[in-house]
């Protein structure tokens, strides 16, 4: 998912707005601490109290390069099992219908990529080698306590949830990762069957970091000329930095330059998110997240130069159907999606 801003300089009712633009591109991601100090421990129990899945957290943060492990630990109660396997899985799953869609065995669910590990009897597939956070839960579970630990592969997408209408209820669409611990029942490999009852699962997220970066933000120009005008309005926009965080105020510097006799009666800023969908289609649309208009006016044959601050904001787009949002975990909000970072591909 990407951010596009639009920088508009507006010089007469009855010229269309398409010709008169300049672009710029804005990234929207995270900053994000790798600080395992005073975390919270996050725990969920199966209904039958066999089997407690433990995690120190619930975000891991893709760097392009590296991807954050997934590790926790799984506290089992062997007295309960009755010679039965645990099994831990990381799945990251693409949900492109609504659940109450899901009828006569149709799903609008795909599996990207899921990853299967056995960690009661131990085989030696879980990583025994315990983490910093495995050392917290593991002191947390006892000696029931049996640590796991899963490596995403690069090319994973973020979690990414899309807006749905008010009217629509259950797990949006989108991009999810679930941890879920249980009990196999039948064996059958590694894919055990696993009754609701022997089991317990969390959503997490993979989220997208934003190394800091030095370099200029972007710069972007247009040069228009008018009917019977034979001079031109050079209009130029730039920006300060390339990487923004949510919430931070983006500061677009905008000069015009206008040697026409006609003047210019408006600015208008806008952003865009265009979001990409490849998993099922070829999927590509833009929503505007923000539009704003300023009364300044250039008139002819002056120049005119300001720094303009927008910030494009969740709460305010709130009512619109598709918009692409970092991934949700239950009772806490989110933002719009960051901006997706890949490494060069060469085919």
């Amino acid at each position: 998912e990407g951010y596009k801003g639009r920088v508009e300089a507006c010089s007469g009712e009855h010229t269309p707005w398409s010709q008169r633009t300049c672009s710029l591109r804005v990234d929207l991601s995270y900053y994000w601490s790798d600080s395992t100090s005073g975390q919270r421990v996050f725990r969920k129990r199966s209904v039958n109290g066999s089997i407690s899945l433990y995690l120190g957290r619930r975000d891991f943060v893709d760097r392009i390069d590296t991807v954050d492990t997934v590790d926790g630990v799984v506290k089992v109660d062997p007295a309960e099992l009755k010679g039965r396997k645990v099994l831990v899985q990381l799945a990251c799953a693409f949900r492109y219908g609504r659940d109450d869609l899901d009828v006569i065995d149709l799903s609008f669910k795909r599996h990207i990529w899921s990853q299967t590990i056995q960690v009661y009897p131990a085989t030696g597939e879980a990583d025994l080698a315990t983490t910093p956070t495995q050392e917290i839960l593991v002191k947390k579970a006892g000696d029931q306590g049996h640590p796991f630990t899963f490596t995403l592969p690069k090319d994973l997408p973020c979690s990414v949830s899309i807006q749905p209408a008010a009217r629509h209820a259950g797990k949006p669409c989108g991009v999810d990762f679930e941890v879920k611990a249980y009990i196999g029942n039948e064996q059958d490999g590694l894919k055990e069957k696993e009754d609701n009852i022997d089991s317990c699962s969390f959503i997490i997220r993979k989220i997208q970091y934003a190394p800091s970066r030095t370099s200029a933000g972007p710069r972007a120009s247009i040069k228009k000329r008018f009917l019977m005008c034979t001079k031109a309005v050079f209009l130029e926009a730039s920006l300060d930095k390339e990487v923004y965080c949510h919430g931070e105020p983006i500061s677009i510097t905008v000069k015009i330059n206008n040697n026409t006799g006609k003047v210019v009666k408006k600015i208008r800023i806008t952003i865009d998110q265009t979001t990409d969908v490849l998993l099922y289609s070829a999927d590509k649309y833009t929503t505007s997240i923000l539009y704003e208009e300023f009364a300044d006016q250039v008139h002819g044959n002056t120049t005119f130069e300001k720094v303009y601050q927008v910030t494009p904001l969740l709460g305010n787009n709130k009512d619109k159907l598709g918009l692409a949002l970092d991934g949700k975990l239950k009772d806490e909000d989110t933002d719009l999606a960051s901006t997706t970072l890949q490494t060069a591909w060469h085919g």
